[in-house]
C-alpha cells in the first residue's frame, strides 16, 4: 500500500502544479500593448487619443506598433504638437492600424488601407516585413481581436488637402 502511495505522489504533484499555473488568454489589441513595457509610449498616446476603446472592442485589427525607441526618433516639436492636438494624434495612430487581422506570413507586396483612410505600402522579403519605411521587429503578437507587430519607426500619414 505504501508503495502505491509513493508512486502516486509525483502524479499528484504534477497535476497540482499544472492547475496552479495561470492560463494565458489572449487579450484585446489595446490590452496587449498595455502589457508590453517597450510599447509604453504608444499605450499612453493610444489612451490619450481615445483610440484605446476602439482597440479593445470590435476588430479584427492589425496594429503596427512603434516601440518606445521609435518614438524617441520623432522630433520633440512634433510630439508636443501631437500631445496638444488629440484629433491629429488619433489620425497619426490610426495610420498604424488595419481593419483586418494580418499575420506576417500573410503579408504580400502591395498596399493596404488603414483605419485612418490612407493606404500604407507593405513589403515582404523572406522573413522581413516592412510597412512604409518601418521594419517589423517582432511579428504576430496575437490578441483576442487582432494582431500586433512592433515596428522601428513612427509612420506619419500623408497630409490631407
Amino acid at each position: 500500500m505504501k508503495r502505491h502511495l509513493f508512486a502516486l505522489f509525483p502524479v499528484v504533484a504534477l497535476v497540482a502544479a499544472c492547475t496552479s499555473q495561470p492560463m494565458t488568454v489572449p487579450v484585446s489589441v489595446a490590452d496587449t500593448i498595455a502589457r508590453d513595457p517597450q510599447l509604453s509610449t504608444l499605450d499612453s498616446l493610444v489612451r490619450q487619443s481615445g483610440l484605446a476603446e476602439t482597440l479593445k472592442s470590435g476588430g479584427p485589427y492589425t496594429l503596427f506598433a512603434p516601440t518606445n525607441e521609435a518614438f524617441k526618433a520623432v522630433p520633440s516639436k512634433t510630439m508636443d504638437e501631437l500631445a496638444h492636438d488629440p484629433a491629429r494624434l488619433k489620425d497619426v495612430l490610426s495610420y498604424h492600424v488595419l481593419a483586418a487581422r494580418m499575420m506576417a506570413a500573410e503579408v504580400k507586396n502591395g498596399s493596404a488601407k488603414t483605419t485612418q483612410g490612407a493606404t500604407v505600402a507593405l513589403s515582404k522579403a523572406g522573413d522581413f516585413v516592412t510597412v512604409e519605411e518601418a521594419m517589423v521587429q517582432q511579428a504576430d503578437i496575437v490578441a483576442s481581436n487582432g494582431v500586433v507587430h512592433t515596428v522601428d519607426r513612427v509612420l506619419m500619414p500623408p497630409v490631407r488637402r
